[in-house]
């Protein structure tokens, strides 16, 4: 079975003391941080940019795993490289498979991981000719844009028909805590993004590790 990683998503997290937050999950036990880039056009909110991204990463050993909700992600590539990005993720329905091609290539080079991500009504056949090119995959299971949304259920099936396609690991953002953990591990998702569950629980580490070792059913 492969390891379950947790990835707090600082969409949730207390701005106003990032650093402190980045610390809290970071001594919690997280694996990896999920920080989530909008550009108000791709979806209808926008956050943080590469400037945010590098003072994060000054702060913290963890890997940074950054989610790319924006229109024509190549032309920020470099500036996320260069700011520190471990894991970067860009959306199938704002790419061409030449893009993927060329980005996955880029990456590759530069040591950096390579996502690409699905929208909760965007088909499987779209990223199946592509995913020869993905370091993991990741599934969106609510429709990006904000934070706090509820699970989508229909994501499991999609996360059931990926792992029959896909090896490599399978990352899950949207409505993650301890009630769906165990249906999404059980589905073959490894890698479990979770926002306002972690930071707004008042035992930190017992948050992530009642994800991580949820209940499969």
């Amino acid at each position: 079975m492969m390891k379950i990683k947790i990835a707090p998503s600082i969409l949730s997290a207390d701005f106003s003391r990032l650093d402190r937050e980045v610390k809290r999950v970071e001594r919690a036990g997280a694996d990896l941080l999920h920080l989530d880039v909008m550009d108000g056009h791709f979806v209808p909110n926008i956050t943080i940019g590469p400037v945010v991204v590098k003072y994060i990463r000054k702060v913290t050993h963890l890997p940074l795993d950054v989610h790319l909700m924006i229109e024509n992600p190549q032309r920020y590539l470099d500036s996320f490289i260069s700011a520190g990005s471990d894991m970067i993720t860009v959306h199938i329905e704002t790419v061409s498979p030449a893009l993927i091609k060329k980005m996955s290539r880029k990456l590759r080079l530069k040591k950096v991981k390579f996502g690409i991500s699905l929208n909760p009504d965007t088909s499987l056949e779209k990223i199946r000719p592509v995913l020869k090119y993905a370091d993991f995959v990741l599934v969106m299971s609510v429709f990006p844009g904000f934070g706090g949304q509820e699970f989508i259920p229909g994501s499991l099936g999609k996360i059931r028909k990926l792992r029959c396609l896909f090896k490599g690991d399978i990352a899950v953002d949207g409505g993650v805590n301890d009630k769906t953990a165990g249906l999404l591990i059980s589905a073959g998702a490894n890698i479990l993004a979770s926002g306002s569950y972690i930071f707004a629980s008042k035992n930190t580490k017992q948050a992530i590790e009642r994800i991580r070792n949820a209940k499969q059913r």
